[in-house]
């Protein structure tokens, strides 16, 4: 699944004295929860100029999103992560990961999951994500 960068114009997306972030949305998955908490995983690409911020995740799924980063086998909520210029932002298993809490109906495997991704200069990014299976490891990348 990708999903590019929405929410405005380009003059509104454009930072001042800089160039804009060029974002898309790749690898977009969760394991299927196995009770009220679900984790989201996915990278987000800038081929842009200018740099951004991923500053909260919002889903129909939850009313309670965050995102994580995990230091020493703990998940700590941050407010943000960077999406450097000509970089990537890697929410993966085991590090940096969105967390959605308290969902009464969790998803099966094979449904599709709503998340918009809120960030500073690009605004609002929506990506549906796929359920998949619980053990589930994205293939590797060369």
């Amino acid at each position: 699944m990708t999903a590019c960068s929405g929410g405005g114009s380009d003059a509104a997306a454009k930072p001042a004295g800089g160039g804009a972030p060029k974002l898309a949305v790749s690898g977009a998955y969760m394991p299927q929860p196995v009770g009220d908490l679900a984790a989201g995983f996915l990278v987000v690409h800038n081929a842009g100029r200018g740099d951004d911020r991923l500053t909260s995740v919002t889903s129909p799924l939850s009313d309670s999103v965050s995102i994580h980063r995990t230091v020493d086998n703990r998940m700590v909520e941050v407010a943000s992560f960077d999406v450097p210029p000509g970089g990537t932002l890697d929410l993966a298993r085991g590090g940096n990961h969105i967390m959605l809490m308290g969902i009464e109906h969790p998803p099966k495997q094979g449904q599709r999951v709503e998340l918009d991704l809120h960030f500073r200069k690009t605004g609002t990014i929506k990506v549906t994500v796929p359920v998949k299976a619980a053990n589930y490891q994205p293939p590797a990348t060369p």
